[in-house]
């Protein structure tokens, strides 16, 4: 199984990874939420930097960071849990 690139998450990957959960819904319903959760908290984090710089409130900053990278920390959990046998993940053998 090949292993993603810790520095990045390409958007074709989030797209990849997204397109599997669509097309497996009915078998991983709560797997679907929860990738759509973390692609909303990814969202909120970039949309979050224009409010963040407008007003000043640099204390938001990290956690506007945080979710930025949360894509590729599921991601990356995701794939250590599945290496130990803790937890399927069938999205990761799919990688191309």
């Amino acid at each position: 199984m090949p292993h993603l690139p810790h520095s990045k998450l390409p958007i074709r990957e989030l797209q990849r990874i997204r397109q599997w959960h669509v097309a497996h819904r009915a078998e991983h319903p709560l797997e679907c939420e929860l990738w759509d959760a973390v692609l909303t908290l990814w969202l909120m984090g970039w949309v979050g930097w224009l409010p963040v710089y407008a007003l000043e409130d640099w204390w938001l900053a990290p956690v506007c960071a945080v979710a930025m990278m949360s894509p590729r920390l599921y991601v990356e959990w995701r794939e250590r849990a599945h290496v130990r046998h803790q937890l399927r993940c069938d999205w990761l053998a799919n990688q191309a």
